[in-house]
């Protein structure tokens, strides 16, 4: 299941370099030139790239290819952060589906979950359900439901986790596949100040590798950072399966498949996968 975190300031980004675009005086005879810039150009917010990196993290965190079916989902999975819930594993106890009920609330105000806010504030920090049983888990069912609360998962999947890992993946140099591995990394750790979180995992890497944006060699600085993900998962039981790491986006790296392109396979806690 998607395991949510403490989220702190947004990430600092430095500006993106370059890619390689045909020189203004190439000939125009050159046909495979514009194809080759529009690839390079493609990034995992390009729309068809998304849907792949939601199928990916939703095999890991749901077993199933079938994101959208998540937007129902919540249980405690006894991780120490209370109801996990949604397609990104929403937590109560760390303030991710706080801010989600109450950016839901603001669009529509008469929700169902909106009764729930007053726990939501006592309970954000810890894994209590108090003032949340014995209805809320109902009431979330109830709530994914209707199209604002999906559209408002959508919001803030993008606007805490998937934006800007894109945004630091794009700023670093790295590829769609790069930008994946800093989502799932995100979704899972948070950006806290913890150091098992994405910023320290970041840092981690930029020890032992230097990213493209600073002339480093892309996959040797991504298997630097897989190589510091796998650290931060095994500092927390509830982590320390790393096949989304091995059997994964390491499959992914190891095959040279920067722009994360179709068909994929690859396997998670041992479970097949595969996109045509």
């Amino acid at each position: 299941m998607v395991i949510g975190a403490l989220l702190g300031s947004a990430l600092i980004a430095v500006p993106v370099a370059a890619h390689a675009t045909a020189p203004g005086s190439a000939p125009a005879a050159s046909a495979a030139a514009p194809a080759a810039t529009v690839a390079a150009a493609v990034g995992l917010d390009d729309p068809a790239k998304k849907e792949i990196a939601m199928k990916i993290v939703s095999s890991a965190e749901n077993s199933s290819l079938d994101w959208r079916a998540q937007y129902k989902y919540i249980e405690d999975i006894d991780d120490g952060r209370g109801y996990t819930a949604g397609i990104i594993g929403f937590c109560s106890g760390t303030g991710d589906m706080l801010d989600l009920v109450e950016y839901y609330t603001q669009v529509k105000p008469d929700n169902v979950l909106a009764k729930y806010l007053p726990a939501l504030r006592r309970v954000d920090g810890t894994d209590s359900h108090s003032g949340l049983d014995p209805n809320f888990t109902k009431d979330w069912a109830k709530a994914a439901q209707d199209t604002e609360f999906k559209k408002a998962q959508d919001h803030e999947r993008d606007r805490v986790y998937f934006n800007p890992a894109v945004k630091q993946g794009k700023a670093d140099g790295v590829g769609v596949l790069g930008q994946f591995i800093y989502y799932d990394a995100i979704v899972m750790h948070g950006d806290g100040s913890d150091s098992t979180s994405f910023r320290n995992i970041r840092k981690r890497a930029l020890t032992k590798a230097k990213p493209p944006s600073q002339g480093g060699d892309e996959t040797k600085y991504l298997n630097a950072f897989l190589d510091a993900r796998v650290w931060a998962m095994k500092q927390e039981e509830a982590h320390s399966d790393t096949s989304r790491v091995d059997t994964a986006q390491r499959v992914f790296l190891k095959k040279g498949n920067l722009n994360l392109n179709t068909p994929l396979d690859w396997k998670v806690y041992g479970d097949p996968f595969h996109i045509g």
